[in-house]
């Protein structure tokens, strides 16, 4: 298995004083099982429970003081207690409300003891919010993999030393945009990731997506309630992926007889289970800029992928030059939206756009995030500078002066001034293999300031 980020975040995780149980994140087949054994194989002690295991659920659910069934916990895994740190993960915690509200008891009695706690259909199954004992647990996202992450499965890792200093890119320009073409090609499933690491083969790949998607759609009856939510939601993974990166009307989605509320629930569960993202427009470009809800939203998948592979585009992003000839640009959205969620360790981490407010143009910039406290504006699209109109427009709206314009040309930096305002401001024109590095990119630059 090749190196995750997420190894770092729990790695500090373990070394905090205050090290709460920690309960994972994320879509089906990302990885977290996998990702909390190799955690497990660097304690003394790794114990392993699965709530879906009746004997492992009903010795969990013994009512008895945690002291008391530590000992158990090891005699179940046919373990003798070493010296040293112990490592206990809970696997589909989502069975066992009982075990849910154990986690508490863990820190307060047991802080000594690391624990996790992870489940396929978390997300789906629980109310996180509410049943997770509040303040007693952590949460980690585990999403799919990066192009940073996928660069150490091919066996590329050292370049990313090379990408850390981005203005030392441009020999090597022509051989990274074909690195990232390859991985908006396979995504960032990381049993696609692997297999095609191993056997290089893009059409061998697909075989991985086939199972995954058939897995998501034997889950729908799991956690949807009623026939019409499972109908609804079925349709909407069979056919949503084509609306990727692209604003979606909600009511007869895809030509479809739902209404938008029957459609609005299926994405609000889909969403729940981490598989895609609503992306709500924001009319300011200054902080705090709230989401929009009564307008259309934006639609991002999980992973580019599984867009490639459901929505049938993946021929045409071979027979590309650009990734931004493809599909409109909004394969070039989507993957630049997925990479995004990549750079930091935030659960509540979102994504937003802006646009102009009612009875104005209809200016719209792709992409915002927040960067130290101040919201960047990121186009994905090439062209010259004075043709990023909406760009321009938001750049006059906003207190700062620093904006992102993601393209396939090389890193650059220029002093732009607005077309209609004059204002002065720094674009950062960022390649997409460098999305990974946009947050250092821009402290870097507030560094020299």
């Amino acid at each position: 298995m090749f190196n995750r980020q997420a190894i770092r975040y729990l790695n500090e995780w373990c070394n905090s004083i205050d090290h709460r149980p920690l309960v994972i994140r994320g879509p089906r087949q990302v990885g977290k099982t996998t990702i909390i054994n190799i955690l497990g194989a660097t304690f003394d002690n790794y114990i392993y429970l699965n709530m879906e295991l009746t004997s492992d659920r009903e010795l969990l659910e013994m009512d008895i003081p945690l002291s008391q069934l530590l000992p158990l916990l090891f005699a179940r895994s046919g373990k003798s207690q070493n010296e040293g740190a112990t490592l206990i993960f809970i696997d589909e915690i989502q069975n066992s409300p009982k075990a849910i509200a154990k986690l508490r008891y863990f820190y307060e009695e047991l802080p000594e003891i690391h624990v996790v706690a992870a489940g396929s259909l978390l997300e789906n199954t629980v109310d996180v919010k509410a049943s997770f004992p509040v303040g007693r647990v952590d949460y980690l996202p585990i999403r799919p993999c990066s192009f940073r992450e996928f660069m150490g499965a091919i066996d590329k890792e050292s370049q990313l030393d090379i990408m850390r200093q981005p203005e030392m890119t441009r020999p090597f320009h022509s051989e990274y945009m074909s690195l990232f073409n390859q991985y908006c090609l396979v995504g960032g499933m990381p049993e696609a990731v692997q297999h095609y690491a191993v056997h290089g083969d893009l059409i061998a790949v697909d075989t991985v997506y086939r199972r995954l998607l058939r897995g998501y759609m034997d889950d729908v009856e799991k956690y949807t309630r009623g026939d019409k939510t499972t109908e609804t939601v079925r349709f909407v993974i069979q056919h949503g992926w084509s609306f990727a990166g692209s604003i979606v009307t909600l009511g007869n989605l895809a030509g479809s007889q739902y209404r938008s509320r029957e459609v609005s629930e299926a994405f609000r569960l889909l969403q729940k289970a981490m598989l895609l993202e609503l992306v709500y427009p924001s009319t300011s470009a200054m902080l705090p800029a709230l989401p929009e809800l009564k307008r259309a939203p934006k639609l991002f998948w999980m992973d580019t992928g599984m867009v490639n592979y459901v929505a049938k585009v993946r021929k045409e992003i071979i027979a590309a030059t650009d990734i931004l000839d493809v599909w409109k640009g909004r394969i070039g959205e989507q993957i630049v939206a997925q990479e995004l969620l990549t750079l930091n360790d935030d659960i509540n981490q979102q994504r937003s756009f802006w646009t102009r407010g009612k009875g104005t143009s209809g200016a719209e910039v792709d992409l915002t995030w927040v960067v130290d406290s101040q919201l960047i504006p990121i186009e994905v699209k090439n062209g010259h500078n004075t043709h990023l109109r909406s760009l321009h427009s938001f750049m006059d709206d906003t207190p700062g002066d620093v904006a992102v314009r993601v393209w396939s040309g090389p890193f650059s930096v220029d002093d732009v001034k607005t077309v209609n305002g004059g204002k002065l401001f720094r674009l950062y024109n960022i390649p997409f293999y460098l999305v990974g590095e946009l947050e250092n990119i821009l402290r870097h630059n507030t560094n020299r300031k």
